[in-house]
Protein backbone atom coordinates (compact mmCIF):
# COMPACT_ATOMS: atom_id res chain seq x y z
CA UNK A 1 0.00 0.00 0.00
CA UNK A 2 1.23 3.62 -1.05
CA UNK A 3 1.72 5.74 2.07
CA UNK A 4 -0.84 8.85 2.10
CA UNK A 5 0.54 12.59 1.50
CA UNK A 6 1.00 14.97 3.80
CA UNK A 7 0.98 18.02 1.47
CA UNK A 8 -0.72 19.20 -1.60
CA UNK A 9 1.57 20.92 -4.07
CA UNK A 10 0.33 24.32 -6.14
CA UNK A 11 2.20 26.33 -8.00
CA UNK A 12 1.57 30.62 -8.65
CA UNK A 13 2.98 31.80 -11.56
CA UNK A 14 2.40 35.57 -13.03
CA UNK A 15 -0.45 35.64 -15.43
CA UNK A 16 0.36 36.61 -18.93
CA UNK A 17 -2.02 38.95 -19.51
CA UNK A 18 -2.41 40.88 -15.27
CA UNK A 19 -2.88 38.63 -12.22
CA UNK A 20 -2.18 35.18 -10.80
CA UNK A 21 -2.36 31.76 -11.87
CA UNK A 22 -2.07 28.94 -9.60
CA UNK A 23 -3.15 24.93 -10.43
CA UNK A 24 -2.73 22.30 -7.77
CA UNK A 25 -0.53 18.90 -9.29
CA UNK A 26 -1.92 16.17 -6.80
CA UNK A 27 -5.48 17.20 -7.04
CA UNK A 28 -7.30 18.81 -10.40
CA UNK A 29 -7.77 22.33 -9.00
CA UNK A 30 -6.78 26.01 -11.14
CA UNK A 31 -7.68 29.36 -9.68
CA UNK A 32 -6.59 32.95 -10.28
CA UNK A 33 -6.83 36.19 -8.92
CA UNK A 34 -5.45 40.07 -9.02
CA UNK A 35 -2.52 39.60 -6.32
CA UNK A 36 -0.72 37.04 -4.78
CA UNK A 37 -2.90 37.27 -1.54
CA UNK A 38 -6.19 37.21 -3.46
CA UNK A 39 -4.44 34.21 -5.43
CA UNK A 40 -3.32 32.26 -2.20
CA UNK A 41 -7.28 33.01 -0.79
CA UNK A 42 -8.77 31.66 -3.72
CA UNK A 43 -6.74 28.62 -3.82
CA UNK A 44 -7.26 27.47 -0.51
CA UNK A 45 -11.03 27.91 -0.69
CA UNK A 46 -10.80 26.32 -4.14
CA UNK A 47 -8.82 22.90 -2.62
CA UNK A 48 -11.62 23.25 0.57
CA UNK A 49 -14.77 22.70 -1.99
CA UNK A 50 -13.04 20.48 -4.06
CA UNK A 51 -12.91 17.79 -0.91
CA UNK A 52 -15.37 18.77 0.50
CA UNK A 53 -17.64 15.83 1.19
CA UNK A 54 -14.84 13.88 -0.44
CA UNK A 55 -12.75 11.06 1.02
CA UNK A 56 -9.22 12.64 1.05
CA UNK A 57 -7.60 8.93 1.15
CA UNK A 58 -9.12 8.96 -1.85
CA UNK A 59 -6.91 11.16 -4.14
CA UNK A 60 -3.63 9.33 -2.30
CA UNK A 61 -4.31 12.40 0.85
CA UNK A 62 -4.32 12.34 4.65
CA UNK A 63 -7.83 13.64 6.12
CA UNK A 64 -6.59 17.30 6.60
CA UNK A 65 -3.63 17.38 3.92
CA UNK A 66 -1.64 20.66 4.06
CA UNK A 67 -1.13 23.01 1.08
CA UNK A 68 2.55 23.82 -0.39
CA UNK A 69 2.80 26.53 -2.63
CA UNK A 70 5.56 27.43 -4.92
CA UNK A 71 5.76 31.13 -6.71
CA UNK A 72 7.55 31.16 -9.91
CA UNK A 73 9.13 34.64 -9.88
CA UNK A 74 10.90 36.16 -13.16
CA UNK A 75 14.52 37.99 -12.33
CA UNK A 76 14.12 41.26 -13.55
CA UNK A 77 16.68 40.80 -16.67
CA UNK A 78 14.07 37.69 -17.80
CA UNK A 79 11.49 40.55 -17.67
CA UNK A 80 10.42 42.27 -21.47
Amino acid sequence: MIPLQQNIHAVIWLGEESGYCAECLEIAVVTQGSTLDETSKNLGEAVSLYLEGENPSEFGLVAQPSLSVSFELLSHCERT
